[in-house]
């Protein structure tokens, strides 16, 4: 890449801007009628429970303090969004995993220039699927534990005045963080870095990061444009990644090479 790093945006916008690039598109295809199953389950679900949660809600508030129940209304309305939004990356990844990383090492040949003219094959692309669901799985590990720590904490925040009012900033900035590090992983995974090293290098990027993952996180929240972040997200962390974190990891995988699955 030779352009200027640019802000955590742009490469969002820069891969919905690729999806219908001639060497992308085929790649895209499969994700999203994956995402398209999935967004009728999960939306059917959300406004399920959210239709429950606002019962239960104004059940619990006093008569004198109706008028205030909106305010709880946008707030648990907020924090339903986030979840909705992350639960849905977060399926979506696994349920189309084995077609991210080829889209990434395809997307990152469109962006450099040096595109192959002899397409993988089939057995190296069913490797690929397979090496991207035992690391998707891997990461399950890493995220599920702290997602069930963000949820409890956000939650009992919810019941504290004043302080209910930190919850869907911290689940926010979790979320936002967590899908910069999925998306992420796929171009670091296809260049030989472990998810170690990948967060290791992350945190030297900790803004762009975070401005990246929650673009891709409130986007995710969009009904119908969520279909289509996902591809998106993976062409414009492979962008992100070549701007700011392929030197950085590079040097990790050369000088420290304890970052294997078994110490993560």
């Amino acid at each position: 890449m030779t352009q200027a790093p640019r802000i955590g945006p742009t490469y969002l916008l820069q891969g919905m801007r690729l999806l219908h690039h001639p060497q992308l598109r085929w790649l895209v295809l499969w994700p999203l009628l994956i995402n398209a199953f999935l967004f009728v389950g999960l939306t059917w679900l959300a406004i399920d429970q959210f239709g429950q949660l606002l019962t239960w809600l104004t059940s619990k508030i006093p008569a004198w303090l109706e008028f205030i129940t909106w305010i709880f209304w946008i707030l648990f309305g907020g924090f339903l969004l986030l979840v909705y939004g992350y639960t849905f990356a977060i399926l979506g990844n696994l349920l189309a995993s084995p077609f991210y990383g080829p889209l990434s090492e395809r997307a990152e040949q469109v962006l450099t220039g040096h595109i192959q003219s002899t397409p993988a094959s089939m057995k190296q692309l069913l490797a690929m699927a397979g090496s991207a669901m035992k690391r998707e799985l891997f990461k399950m590990g890493y995220f599920l534990p702290r997602i069930v720590g963000i949820l409890v904490l956000t939650l009992t925040l919810s019941f504290i005045p004043v302080l209910n009012l930190v919850g869907p900033a911290i689940a926010f900035l979790w979320g936002g963080w967590s899908l910069a590090l999925q998306y992420l992983d796929y171009p670091a995974d296809n260049h030989g870095q472990s998810f170690y090293e990948l967060r290791t290098a992350l945190k030297k990027q900790r803004l762009q990061s975070l401005s990246f993952g929650g673009t891709v996180l409130i986007a995710t929240t969009v009904p119908l444009l969520n279909l289509f972040i996902m591809p998106a997200s993976v062409i414009g962390a492979t962008s992100f990644w070549l701007d700011h974190l392929a030197g950085d990891t590079q040097q990790l995988g050369r000088s420290d090479k304890t970052g294997s699955i078994l110490t993560e």
